[in-house]
């Protein structure tokens, strides 16, 4: 299986920082499961490399990844004949985080409500008059992923079925390249028509700074250049938004661009909209993974199936008694 290029860039940054700081200079058949253990501990303590907060404990879910890494290479040593055994395999004696320890620290997710999300995408619009508008408005109506959206070419878009295909998503780790989407398939979204109007204004807006940001193998979302904008710089300007609207806006929580399409995600869900449905909108490959993610909506969604059900029986009922008069 070929790896994305970002996927094999954070398995380097993983090997950099955690692996061989620590363990470069062991040779591999003196490594050992108590050894592996002790640096497990170690990251666990003291393993963040960052510079806002370095030398502080690493998450349970930056170790896991780390014990995954470091056992799939030594599986290579292994097939490689280099080692009879692969120590990191010893669970007991290793002990790496478990999954409920990795759930346990997962960060609570942060989403605007429905009202919020109205009054930022208003104030970004018709105070801040921002030319990216069109992208927060199709992330928060679509929840598609931040790198899919910046990928979205205009012949990717039917304005007459309301439909738009996403086919490929932008690399983070090389300038101006598209690759395939995080799961590796295409999935088509249906828009509202008023996020139509937006893309179609915009179209026409982009036309008018030259035709070519209008052709159907333009990006949406390019720059003036006709170029894919850099993700982590568009993820800048959404933050540098985010603060201004909290000046201005009374209580607006601070959402990360991914936070925008968790807001699509858990809005459609206390609305009532089926799982799968929500799913297929975010590309998940399977929709264990969207009640994972969105394990928080939950007991809303518990709440309106129990008062649907009593509703359900009160009118049955009602209508029993009715009958039996």
């Amino acid at each position: 299986m070929r790896l994305q290029n970002s996927t094999i860039e954070g398995y380097k940054k993983i090997i950099r920082n955690h692996v061989t700081p620590y363990l470069g200079a062991i040779q591999l058949d003196k490594l050992t499961a108590t050894r592996i253990a002790a640096h497990y501990r170690q990251l666990e303590t003291s393993g963040r490399r960052d510079k806002p907060g370095y030398g502080k404990p690493l998450s349970a879910n930056t170790v896991s990844k780390v014990h995954v890494l470091l056992a799939a290479m030594l599986d290579a040593a292994v097939d490689d004949g280099l080692i009879l055994m692969n120590p990191a395999k010893k669970k007991r004696a290793v002990n790496p985080p478990s999954s409920s320890q990795v759930r346990a620290q997962k960060p609570e997710i942060i989403t605007w409500t429905g009202p919020q999300l109205h009054a930022f995408l208003t104030w970004n619009h018709d105070e801040l008059d921002d030319e990216l508008f069109p992208l927060w408005r199709t992330i928060a109506y679509t929840g598609m992923r931040r790198s899919e959206a910046l990928a979205l070419r205009w012949g990717d878009l039917n304005f007459i079925t309301g439909r738009l295909g996403i086919r490929r998503a932008a690399d983070v780790t090389t300038r101006n390249k598209a690759k395939t989407t995080k799961t590796g398939s295409a999935r088509v979204l249906d828009l509202d028509t008023d996020t139509l109007a937006v893309l179609k204004a915009y179209k026409a807006k982009r036309g008018a700074i030259s035709l070519n940001l209008a052709r159907a193998d333009a990006y949406v979302f390019g720059n003036d250049a006709g170029e894919i904008r850099s993700p982590n710089e568009v993820s800048r300007r959404w933050t540098s938004r985010v603060q201004r609207a909290q000046a201005e806006l009374d209580e607006l929580p601070r959402v990360t661009l991914k936070g925008l399409r968790h807001t699509h995600a858990t809005l459609l869900l206390e609305l009532g909209e089926h799982p799968k449905v929500v799913q297929e909108r975010l590309g998940h490959s399977t929709i264990t993974t969207t009640m994972n993610i969105y394990s928080h909506v939950t007991p809303t969604m518990q709440k309106a199936a129990v008062d649907h059900f009593a509703a359900h029986l009160d009118g049955a009922e009602h209508i029993s008694q009715h009958m039996s008069r």
